[in-house]
């Protein structure tokens, strides 16, 4: 009976994560309105990427806003890199070019490449999106920037992945929607923590007031969330969560890559504030007892209640899940939500019990 009161404490802890989830998941996209009140500078970063440069550019030129200027940072590329960002800005007046070499100090580091991107910038509004992003409308850079206002100098949007056929394809895009889910949830909660480099937006003078990315220079990955981690305030942060404002990338087609990836970008997280690590690693921790205690429990004299326990928490999930996978057209996720989080459960496992016996990985 003792496993009992734990696999339902376990349970409690769960669904009340999930209400509070429940801050995006019934929260309706404002109508798109695009005020264009301010120039803006989109900041791109790419290192060997020119055929991704060739199909996205376009898409960037082609965005619907008043007044924008596009800066490529070509981070020391070894392909025709170079040569794709020129090629287009002889065409065009509004794309820089930041071409970055390698230095003894800041050996194959994007922060670097990043700082003297936004140092060339001529806009105070930045927008950041990767190489191999592509907006999902015209209207991205404008409803991005809609956001900004006096107080708000740090937005965060939805960096999605393309749907493609394949487990693992739904399983980088759970990942990817779950995360989403919680740095919204936190971020509308007043207590933002964390967002992603394919889709981002912060001022200058936030970036300068936080003396950019020096605290965290020597780490390989965190340009992104350590970024927000510092300089993100309850007041300072808006959320776009418009589906004409999210962008799209291509996932990894191979595990073994994706693992790589998500090696990278979890080992910040033990860099963030105290008071996320907790929250987050208390949400992963009842996450895995919940499924190692399921079974079990599902096996004792007293499983009726197991079941009563156990039905609780996933319709719990699959309620505030299932509207927040709509906000965020990831509806094909639905059906076979608890199939992917255990999966999911287990591979982070793995990758935080292989990050803490090695060291972290250069930016590709």
């Amino acid at each position: 009976m003792v496993l009992l009161y734990v696999f339902g404490a376990v349970a409690l802890i769960n669904c009340a994560y999930y209400f509070f989830f429940s801050k995006i998941a019934f929260l309706k996209p404002s109508e798109k309105k695009i005020v264009e009140k301010f120039p803006v500078s989109l900041i791109v970063c790419a290192k060997n990427e020119a055929e991704n440069l060739k199909k996205h550019i376009p898409q960037w030129q082609q965005q619907r806003y008043f007044s924008f200027e596009i800066i490529l940072i070509n981070d020391a590329s070894v392909d025709e890199t170079l040569e794709v960002m020129e090629a287009f800005a002889e065409k065009d007046p509004r794309i820089q070019i930041v071409n970055v070499k390698n230095n003894e100090a800041f050996w194959a580091n994007k922060k670097y490449a990043l700082t003297l991107g936004i140092k060339r910038a001529k806009n105070t509004r930045l927008i950041f999106t990767d190489a191999d992003c592509y907006p999902a409308s015209a209207d991205w850079l404008g409803l991005m920037t809609s956001k900004f206002s006096d107080e708000k100098q740090l937005v965060l949007g939805y960096g999605a992945y393309e749907k493609q056929a394949g487990f693992l394809n739904k399983l980088i895009r759970f990942e990817t929607f779950l995360t989403a889910v919680q740095y919204f949830s936190y971020a509308k909660a007043g207590n933002p923590y964390m967002g992603v480099g394919r889709n981002l937006a912060y001022t200058s003078n936030l970036y300068y007031e936080n003396k950019g990315f020096m605290s965290h220079i020597k780490v390989p990955s965190g340009d992104d969330d350590l970024f927000v981690n510092e300089a993100a305030t309850a007041k300072n942060v808006a959320i776009a969560i418009e589906p004409e404002a999210f962008t799209y990338s291509y996932p990894k087609k191979k595990k073994q890559k994706w693992h790589l990836q998500k090696k990278r970008h979890y080992s910040t997280a033990k860099l963030y504030k105290p008071k996320h690590r907790l929250v987050l690693g208390l949400f992963f921790l009842t996450n895995l007892l919940f499924w190692v205690l399921a079974p079990i429990s599902l096996c004792t004299d007293y499983w009726s209640f197991g079941l009563a326990i156990f039905l609780l928490r996933i319709s719990t999930q699959y309620l505030i899940l299932g509207n927040a996978a709509k906000n965020l057209r990831e509806q094909d996720l639905i059906a076979y939500i608890p199939l992917y989080e255990i999966f999911l459960i287990f591979t982070q496992l793995s990758i935080f019990i292989s990050n803490s016996s090695e060291k972290n990985s250069r930016w590709k």
